[in-house]
């Protein structure tokens, strides 16, 4: 099943500039939507819905600051990240005032940008997760419980998981049938998200589908680039 890319409005009044950036930005897997000045850039927010806009701050017609305030007219939460090639304090707490998650000064790492546009979209998809103080459940021919950290299929010996196997199964079973993004997963159970801690996942990945496969009914996939999927068929 393909997972729709996370949509990013960049507004950037440097061609140049706004097309190299939505290169970039689209060779990481975001839907970008580029527009040249304020007025273009809140007409295509208006006829579509983003995750994320990147706003130039010194633009014709419709600065940037202006643009987010009409943005936040509309939604309260989309988050924003502005783009200034000054570095005056005044304009650093007058961005954060009309509702900015995040600031960068030209010329920037392209990286440094992506890592902030990943920490953000982390942070929104804990929010909207949902959560459950369950610790039972039920899916295909298994039992398990959280608590006791025991997983059972059918009437068979119950297997004794390890603590980051039980919170990882647990959140796969608490969101079944739908996405677990990779990186909410590392920043719940191991605290981070780098190379190490995501191979590591990837081995208890493969651990609990060696468990699980005594039920053909029960699989988990790997939503590339986003996540993993607990199915039930």
């Amino acid at each position: 099943m393909k997972v729709e890319n996370k949509k990013i409005l960049i507004v950037e009044d440097d061609t140049n500039f706004g097309n190299i950036l939505k290169e970039y930005l689209s060779l990481n897997d975001y839907a970008i939507s580029l527009a040249k000045n304020g007025i273009e850039g809140f007409e295509k927010f208006k006829k579509d819905e983003f995750d994320l806009c990147i706003l130039d701050v010194m633009m014709p017609y419709k600065d940037g600051f202006t643009l987010a305030k009409e943005i936040r007219e509309i939604n309260e939460t989309v988050p924003l990240i502005f783009l200034t090639a000054k570095n005056l304090k005044e304009d650093v707490l007058k961005g954060f005032k009309v509702g900015a998650d995040d600031y960068l000064t030209k010329p920037f790492d392209s990286e440094v940008l992506l890592a902030k546009i990943k920490a953000i979209m982390n942070r929104n998809n804990a929010k909207t997760l949902p959560t459950s103080d369950d610790f039972e459940f039920t899916f295909g021919d298994f039992s398990f419980n959280s608590k006791l950290r025991f997983l059972i299929y059918k009437n068979e010996e119950p297997i004794k998981l390890s603590p980051k196997e039980n919170q990882l199964l647990r959140l796969l079973v608490i969101h079944i049938n739908d996405l677990l993004p990779r990186e909410v997963a590392l920043n719940k159970i191991w605290r981070d998200d780098n190379y190490f801690t995501s191979r590591s996942m990837d081995v208890y990945i493969a651990k609990l589908r060696k468990y699980l496969s005594a039920d053909d009914k029960v699989q988990i996939l790997n939503i590339h680039g986003e996540g993993f999927r607990l199915v039930i068929s």
